[in-house]
């Protein structure tokens, strides 16, 4: 149903996504798989159950409440087979430590409103707004399509977070309702791009450049991962492909940490592990390299 959608998180007073204060409202399910996902519970469009090992006393409380045999231990860790699960949540309520919790959730279009219009006078007052982000948003067109008009009825300003991986068509057809565009870049090389994301960067450059030259409020963003796209090579290759496309200015984004716990709980390899953090000062001759080709970089 276009008036429900699954959802995973409405964060207030956002100030990292976009102009203002904002509230980001997440959506659940993701074409890609990048491999520093700092939300991996994002990528299945789908409830899922984490489990928080530190609070868990294998009580098996969880695994006799399954009635779908979903859950078993494995190596002495509770896990959750997804194609099983149903997502009806009594394992969460019958733990008895609170070692299991829900990411995702189906929200009807009323509810999301009335939470993002708790905070219009922030909005109007700092010229911020909603800010879809995910996942990938546009992997539910028809209820992003009826939220995003709901909103702009109130006069809010919004923003979408996007891969741009999205059937060309259906991107020309969502694009055009926003605001703004936060649109990720994340490799020049195609081939790369799939060795990271799992999928390869000719459609999304496609949509990008389509963005640019019709003249939509675009703003393009590097996620800057070690040993992926950090070098200075890589910084020159990604600074001519946005000169290809017509962009001029572009927003880096340092690598962090933030989601690595959520790859425990969901029973989850992270390659990136034992990798450092960046942060903007180790990222100045990088920098440099899109400014002296002439777009405005900055954090």
């Amino acid at each position: 149903m276009k008036d429900r959608g699954i959802i995973f998180n409405i964060q207030k007073f956002s100030i990292h996504d976009g102009p203002g204060i904002r509230t980001t409202v997440f959506f659940k399910g993701c074409p890609l798989r990048c491999k520093w996902c700092s939300n991996p519970e994002s990528q299945l469009d789908s409830v899922q159950i984490l489990w928080n090992e530190s609070k868990c006393s294998r009580c098996k409380t969880c695994i006799s409440t399954c009635n779908q045999n979903a859950i078993s231990i494995i190596d002495n860790r509770i896990t959750i087979d997804g194609k099983k699960c149903m997502g009806c949540l009594q394992c969460i309520a019958n733990c008895p430590n609170d070692a299991l919790k829900n990411e995702g959730e189906y929200k009807e279009i009323e509810e999301i409103l009335d939470t993002c219009l708790q905070d219009k006078d922030f909005y109007d007052e700092s010229n911020g707004g909603v800010t879809i982000s995910g996942g990938e948003g546009m992997s539910q067109p028809a209820f992003l399509k009826e939220l995003v008009s709901d909103l702009k009825k109130e006069n809010i300003h919004v923003a979408i977070e996007t891969t741009g991986y999205i059937d060309h068509e259906l991107f020309k057809e969502l694009s055009i309702l926003f605001d703004l565009l936060l649109f990720d870049v994340k490799h020049y090389d195609s081939n790369k791009h799939f060795e990271g994301t799992g999928v390869y960067n000719d459609l999304i450059t496609q949509n990008l450049k389509w963005a640019i030259e019709n003249g939509i409020n675009i703003l393009p963003r590097i996620p800057v991962i070690p040993n992926f796209n950090n070098s200075l090579e890589d910084a020159s290759g990604i600074a001519d492909l946005l000169k290809d496309v017509g962009a001029e200015r572009v927003q880096l984004l340092p690598f962090h940490q933030f989601g690595e716990k959520k790859y425990d709980m969901l029973n989850k390899v992270y390659t990136l592990k034992d990798t450092k953090a960046l942060h903007p000062e180790d990222l100045n001759n990088y920098q440099e390299v899109f400014i002296n080709k002439g777009i405005n970089c900055f954090f």
